[in-house]
């Protein structure tokens, strides 16, 4: 048996590391993805580099659907898909083609699509899949592993360790700014930008 855990960070540099360390406690690259909001820049900080080494072995191998290498290319073996309300974002691991093949599902039978269905037909709270996916859209990075059970609490330590956000204060954040949930419909050009004092991608 496995559970799926997921973590939102600010940092790229976070979710690299929480990565990392999920592979040290016997994660395999299957078990782990990883969904970034693409800047399209060059890494500024001599880290970031490291960050994405790290980040791209979590989806070595890994399908990540229609759109890998599209525009931008490849960056440092993350690729660039193209998700509904997202635009193209970085990701490595399974959950992209899934996020993909949930939103080609849900034009046809009208099921929940992309991310948000994606998220949820994974056991995620759908609270929590709009956070995350409008967090996605403003720069953040989300970890979305499958973990045996066994390694559960262990899973759970490595994540919570590296400073992840708390959703239920970020979901507080947005609604106070007129927020009432991920819409894939909003036009990329009309995302809105980090809240206040968030931290930037490193």
């Amino acid at each position: 048996m496995t559970t799926t855990v997921s973590v939102l960070y600010d940092s790229r540099e976070a979710a690299a590391a929480a990565v990392r360390d999920l592979k040290v406690i016997g994660l395999s690259d299957d078990d782990i993805s990883v969904l970034s909001a693409d800047s399209g820049e060059t890494p500024a900080h001599p880290h970031e580099d490291h960050a994405h080494e790290i980040l791209s072995d979590a989806g070595t191998g890994a399908a990540v659907g229609a759109g890998l290498g599209g525009a931008g290319g490849l960056i440092a073996g993350l690729g660039l898909v193209t998700l509904p309300g997202l635009g193209a974002v970085l990701a490595a691991g399974w959950l992209a083609s899934t996020a993909a093949g949930a939103a080609a599902g849900a034009a046809v039978g009208g099921a929940a699509g992309g991310l948000i269905g994606a998220l949820t037909a994974d056991g995620i709270d759908e609270s929590d899949a709009h956070v995350y996916a409008e967090a996605v859209r403003r720069g953040g990075t989300l970890v979305v592993a499958r973990v045996p059970n066994l390694r559960l609490d262990a899973a759970r330590t490595v994540l919570d360790a590296h400073t992840g956000v708390s959703v239920p204060e970020r979901r507080a954040a947005y609604e106070g700014e007129g927020w009432a949930g991920f819409d894939e419909q909003t036009p990329m050009h009309e995302k809105r930008p980090r809240l206040p004092g968030q931290p930037g991608r490193i």
